[in-house]
C-alpha cells in the first residue's frame, strides 16, 4: 500500500508554525528564569536555549517538529530530522544526542508507515552525529514528527542571533523557496525537477554551514525556517540593536520560485509573516512584489544566515561554495541601528 503523506495536510513543515506575532505575545507571559548558567534563553528568540555546565562545556537545547511537507515517509523523517538538528548548527554547536517526537495516527496510517518515518529521522541524525537515545509517542492526526536535540558548546563560543554587528556582510547558505514550492506542488503546478530540488534543499543539513562559521568566529546567525528570510532577520536585528538591509535580488531561489510567485502561489505564512515584520522594516519604492512576497516565505529545513566581517566574507563565501554550499550567496549587510530594523531593497 503506497502511502502519501502530503494528502493529510493542509500545510506541513515550518509552514504549520503558529503566526510569529501571535507567538510573541505567547511568550510575555513566560517568566525567564534567574540562574547564571543560562546563558541564552528566550528573551532575544534565539535558535535555541544554552546551559553553562562549566568553564569549558556548555549545552544546547532545542526541540522541532510538524507535520508532513512531502509524499514518503522516509523522506518525511529525513527533512524533519535535519530541520529539528539545525538550530544546534545555527548556535554554533556540536549536535550529540536526541529523542524522538512523534505524533501517529495509528488508525489511518498503517504501521509500516511509522517504522519508514523513524528510519528517516534515525539516518539523517546519523549522518549528523546524532545518536537517538528514546522519544515519545501520542496518537493524533495529522501526524508529526521532529527531534529534541542536545548539543555541546563551548561556552566562550556561542554563536547567537544577537552578535550581528555593524559592518557586517550577510550570507546566505542556502536558496530559499520551499513554501512557495511545497504550495505549487499542492496545486498541481511544479515539476518534478522543482520537487526534487526542495527536497534535497530541506534534507541537507547546516553542518558544513557551522564548521565554516566555527573556523572564521562567526558571533551572529540564525537559521532560516517558519518566519520566513525577512521574519527571521528582524529578530536579529532585534536581537543585535541594529539595522538589517537585505538586497532581494541577491536572493538565491529554488527551482520555479519566482514564477510560481508570480502566478500567486504564495502561502497564507508569508502573509503571516508580513503582518509581523511590516511595521519595523522600509520596503524599497518599486520593489518587485514577488521578491519581496519570497522574503517572507515560510522556509523548512532552511540554511544559515550569517553575519560575517566585511574582510572575512570572501573567504568565507569561497569555503562555504568548496564544501558544496553553491547557491551560499552575499544577499545584504548590517549597519547601525536606523530609523527601522530591516530595510528590503533591490
Amino acid at each position: 500500500m503506497k502511502i502519501d503523506l502530503f494528502t493529510m495536510v493542509d500545510s506541513g513543515g515550518c509552514s504549520a508554525k503558529i503566526a510569529p506575532k501571535q507567538l510573541e505575545e505567547i511568550l510575555k507571559c513566560l517568566p525567564l528564569p534567574d540562574d547564571p548558567d543560562i546563558l541564552v534563553n528566550i528573551e532575544t528568540h534565539d535558535d535555541a536555549g544554552v546551559y553553562r555546565v562549566n568553564d569549558e562545556l556548555a549545552l544546547v537545547f532545542t526541540t522541532d517538529f510538524f507535520p508532513p511537507v512531502c509524499s514518503d515517509p522516509y523522506e518525511f523523517g529525513q527533512i524533519a530530522a535535519a530541520n529539528s538538528i539545525s538550530d544546534v548548527y545555527a548556535m554554533g554547536g556540536k549536535p550529540v544526542i536526541a529523542l524522538n517526537i512523534m505524533m501517529f495516527p495509528a488508525a489511518k496510517l498503517p504501521v509500516e508507515a511509522y517504522k519508514d518515518i523513524l528510519r528517516g529521522g534515525a539516518d539523517m541524525a546519523s549522518r549528523a552525529g546524532v545518536r537517538i537515545i528514546g522519544g515519545h509517542s501520542i496518537d493524533d492526526f495529522p501526524p508529526k514528527y521532529g527531534l529534541a536535540v542536545v548539543g555541546y558548546i563551548h561556552p566562550q563560543k556561542i554563536i547567537t542571533n544577537a552578535g550581528a554587528r555593524s559592518g557586517d556582510i550577510l550570507i546566505l547558505t542556502k536558496p530559499v523557496g520551499t513554501g512557495v514550492i511545497l504550495a505549487g506542488q499542492r496545486l498541481g503546478l511544479t515539476s518534478e525537477t522543482d520537487v526534487l530540488q526542495v527536497k534535497a534543499v530541506m534534507k541537507l543539513l547546516n553542518k558544513s554551514g557551522a564548521e565554516v562559521m566555527n573556523k572564521h568566529d562567526v558571533k551572529g546567525a540564525t537559521d532560516i525556517t517558519g518566519f520566513g528570510l525577512a521574519g527571521h532577520a528582524l529578530k536579529m536585528a532585534r536581537a543585535s540593536s541594529v539595522s538589517i538591509t537585505l538586497n532581494l535580488k541577491s536572493l538565491p531561489l529554488i527551482g520555479s520560485t519566482y514564477m510560481l510567485t508570480d502566478q500567486g502561489c504564495i502561502p497564507g505564512a508569508a502573509f503571516r509573516n508580513l503582518e509581523y515584520v511590516e511595521n519595523e522594516a522600509h520596503v524599497e519604492e518599486n520593489l518587485d512584489y514577488n521578491l519581496k512576497m519570497i522574503a517572507f516565505d515560510a522556509q523548512t529545513s532552511g540554511g544559515l544566515l550569517m553575519a560575517v566581517k566585511p574582510e572575512k566574507s570572501d573567504k568565507v563565501l569561497s569555503e562555504l561554495h568548496e564544501k558544496g554550499l553553491d547557491r551560499a550567496a552575499i544577499i545584504g549587510f548590517v549597519t547601525e541601528k536606523m530609523d527601522r530594523y530591516l530595510y528590503l531593497n533591490r
